[in-house]
C-alpha cells in the first residue's frame, strides 16, 4: 500500500477543487502535486488564467491560491505500480471535509477518467456532490493538445 505524503492546498478563498486520482512517483518525490515535467496541468491551469507558467513549489502555491483554487486527489492510499493508474486497487479515499468545511468550494472538479471513477465510486455518496470531469492533463492522454486542454479547462473560470 502507498500513502498520499502531501496535504490538500487550500484557504478560505478557495472556491474550485480540482481532484487527481492519486500522486505519481514523480509528485511523491517532490511532495506536490504534478511534479512530473510530462503532466500538462500547470501549462493548462497557467493558459486557462492567461498567467505565466508557475515553476517552483512556492510559485504554484502561490498561483494556486490567488486563482482560488484548491487541490486534493480522491485517493488517500491505495496499491500501485508506479505512477499508472490502471493498477490502481484497494483504495481508501480522501476525506474531502476539511476542504469542504474551511472554503466556499462552489464547484467540484476531476482531472480525468480515473479520478471521476474513484471519485463518483467513494467520495459522492459520502459528500452528495457532484464533479465535473475534465480531460486529463496526463501525457497519457496524448489526444488531447495543450491548446485544446486549455479549451476545455476554461469551464473553470
Amino acid at each position: 500500500m502507498v500513502e498520499h505524503p502531501f496535504s490538500p492546498l487550500f484557504d478560505e478563498n478557495s472556491k474550485i477543487l480540482i481532484l487527481g486520482s492519486f500522486p505519481s512517483v514523480k509528485s511523491r518525490e517532490q511532495m506536490f502535486f504534478y511534479g512530473h515535467p510530462q503532466n500538462r496541468f500547470w501549462r493548462v491551469v497557467a493558459g486557462v488564467f492567461s498567467q505565466s507558467v508557475p515553476q517552483s513549489i512556492q510559485e504554484k502555491r502561490a498561483f494556486l491560491l490567488k486563482n482560488g483554487i484548491a487541490l486534493w486527489d480522491v485517493i488517500a492510499s491505495c496499491s500501485i505500480t508506479g505512477s499508472a493508474d490502471a493498477s490502481i486497487k484497494e483504495v481508501t479515499p480522501n476525506d474531502l471535509m476539511p476542504i469542504l468545511n474551511g472554503a466556499h468550494i462552489r464547484q467540484i472538479f476531476v482531472n480525468g477518467k480515473t479520478a471521476e471513477k474513484y471519485y463518483n465510486k467513494y467520495t459522492k455518496p459520502m459528500i452528495q456532490r457532484d464533479a465535473v470531469c475534465l480531460p486529463s492533463t496526463s501525457p497519457a492522454n496524448a489526444a488531447w493538445s495543450v491548446e485544446k486542454l486549455i479549451s476545455a479547462w476554461s469551464v473553470i473560470l
